[in-house]
């Protein structure tokens, strides 16, 4: 009788151990959700350096994946020999007043990069000016130096979560937040 008391009670401390045990895995804890932004509009601005014309290239998209086409617009051309500091802005203006995703991508630089493709035979550089907190490119900022007169386009591709440091765009992976292409000229 001492033996099936004995048996009884640790058959049953050791169910009540198992059945109120912690798993280390933490599957009660929820995985915090990073939602996809909402970008609508993708505004970069081009100031010559010393002064000129700013260029505004322009992608909105207000409806998304609606009926209506996105609108682009390119405030004018390029000049050739000069050199522009560029910012591109990111926002959503699906919320009133808009936000601005921009801040957003910069907090979290070290999971976002620009990539800039030039299409055509328009005659661009362009040089990384901001980066991530690793030195790595992140590319809200950067210059564009223009060449002689020529034709072409300009795209600019956001990618979320791209391996760091990369060669571009075709070994980056992540996967693409935004993508704005602009038909420019230099004069």
């Amino acid at each position: 009788m001492k033996n099936f008391k004995f048996l009884t009670i640790a058959f049953l401390s050791l169910f009540l151990t198992t059945a109120c045990s912690s798993d280390d895995d933490n599957s009660s804890i929820p995985t915090p959700i990073n939602e996809e932004e909402i970008i609508t509009t993708v505004t970069v601005t081009l100031t010559p350096e010393g002064g000129g014309t700013e260029i505004i290239l322009q992608k909105q998209d207000l409806d998304g994946d609606g009926p209506n086409a996105p609108t682009v617009d390119v405030s004018g051309d390029l000049v050739a020999g000069t050199t522009y500091n560029a910012v591109i802005e990111l926002l959503n203006e699906t919320e009133n007043p808009a936000e601005n995703i921009t801040e957003e991508v910069e907090e979290e630089s070290d999971e976002h990069q620009f990539f800039y493709t030039i299409g055509g035979d328009l005659d661009v550089t362009t040089t990384y000016t901001s980066f991530d907190s690793n030195g790595n490119p992140l590319g809200t900022e950067f210059t564009l130096e223009a060449g002689a007169a020529s034709n072409g386009t300009l795209t600019f591709t956001l990618r979320h979560e791209p391996t760091k440091p990369n060669t571009g765009l075709s070994d980056a992976g992540g996967e693409t937040d935004i993508e704005a292409t602009f038909s420019v000229s230099i004069q």
